[in-house]
């Protein structure tokens, strides 16, 4: 099949890469002029051990399978991380067992070496830390996330898949006789035709699927933008 993915972000280059890995021909639309320009520029890259999630949850269940995946992936393709470990700390007597609920979640998650640990140990692998219990987790680590881009898209384009840079998606609309005929924006407007489109566009992604003909528009989720903050169980901040 001939398969358009919007979007050379984490997601974008990962879908693309499976397709071509699977044998199809890939053309990655990206409307700026390099990969991860967007969403993917600005996380944390941290590999999470997948602590918190509700049990039978997609997210418990993909993010201890993905992790272990891309501890893997990181590995074979030489992409810079470092399985560092995090501690989840009770500040005080009141939060312990706050913290004995979330090591009981990441047991039933299945990730990998948690345990609760006393404040004398916790200083040990942080002097500067202050609590009176913890919870370690080995299994949490650290990414070069550009790095990981760029090894996606290195796989991506040895199995013949390619980035066409400066090149938004403008409109979709399903093609006579099957697949999807796309308007391909930038100095070079014109429409082309796939088997199949994905839509891996970060925050242009509910702009599109409104864009997208025959779309449900009830299933475009509202776009909300926010401004995160980390806070400690006794609800100061962490940082």
């Amino acid at each position: 099949m001939q398969v358009l993915v919007v979007g050379s972000g984490v997601v974008g280059l990962a879908v693309a890469r499976a397709a071509a890995i699977a044998g199809h021909e890939v053309i990655v639309a990206e409307a700026a002029a390099a990969i991860g320009t967007g969403v993917s520029s600005r996380n944390s890259e941290v590999i999470h051990a997948g602590l918190y999630y509700p049990t039978g949850s997609s997210r418990a269940y993909h993010c201890t399978r993905g992790r272990r995946m891309l501890y893997a992936f990181c590995a074979s393709h030489g992409v810079p991380h470092r399985k560092c470990g995090k501690l989840v700390v009770a500040t005080n007597e009141s939060e312990r067992e706050r913290l004995a609920a979330v090591h009981k979640q990441a047991e039933i998650n299945g990730v990998e070496g948690i345990e609760i640990i006393e404040a004398a140990a916790a200083r040990r692998l942080e002097p500067e830390l202050a609590c009176v219990a913890a919870m370690h987790s080995p299994e949490t680590g650290i990414i070069d996330s550009h790095g990981y881009m760029l090894a996606l898209r290195g796989d991506l384009e040895d199995h013949g898949g390619m980035i066409a840079f400066d090149s938004p998606i403008e409109r979709l609309r399903p093609a006579r006789g099957g697949g999807w005929d796309a308007a391909v924006g930038g100095s070079d407007a014109q429409w082309l035709s796939f088997d199949a489109a994905i839509n891996c566009a970060g925050l242009g992604a509910q702009r599109l699927a409104r864009a997208t003909e025959g779309y449900p528009v009830e299933r475009v989720p509202r776009l909300i933008l926010a401004k995160g903050n980390y806070f400690s169980f006794a609800g100061r901040p962490a940082f």
